[in-house]
């Protein structure tokens, strides 16, 4: 299962997030990863959620983020839910290759029993209506 969660700067996305975060922490029997581009959440989720800094694994890109989601995965099988923050700021701000990489994410979160749960700062008037399926 695949959400997002859409916003312009300053709409609670973050605080939507922190709240999924802690929920699956609190009701799943699996590992819990959180990626964000910065430190900005270590305080605010549980100390059981693994945090994962992108600019430290040097993330730039859709196929970058692909590899390193799939590389967790391969490590780690028991992970239940992935939480990208602020997509744009991981991979660039290009909304086509960020609705392309939302469609890849849906496939590889169903086939491996996984949910993921993603930020964007955009507003839901630009995307498109396949992206609308996604939006909570």
């Amino acid at each position: 299962m695949i959400n997002v969660i859409l916003g312009l700067k300053g709409s609670g996305k973050t605080k939507k997030l922190i709240d999924a975060i802690n929920e699956a922490v609190a009701t799943t029997k699996g590992d819990v990863v959180c990626i964000e581009y910065g430190n900005q959440l270590t305080y605010d989720v549980n100390y059981r959620v693994r945090l994962v800094n992108s600019k430290e694994y040097g993330i730039k890109n859709p196929d970058l983020m692909k590899g390193f989601i799939s590389g967790l995965h391969a490590g780690n099988f028991d992970i239940t839910h992935v939480f990208i923050e602020n997509l744009y700021k991981s991979i660039g701000e290009n909304l086509a290759a960020a609705e392309e990489f939302i469609a890849w994410c849906a496939k590889f979160a169903e086939s491996n029993g996984m949910n993921i749960t993603i930020t964007m700062s955009e507003d839901a008037a630009n995307v498109s209506d396949a992206m609308k399926q996604f939006l909570v």
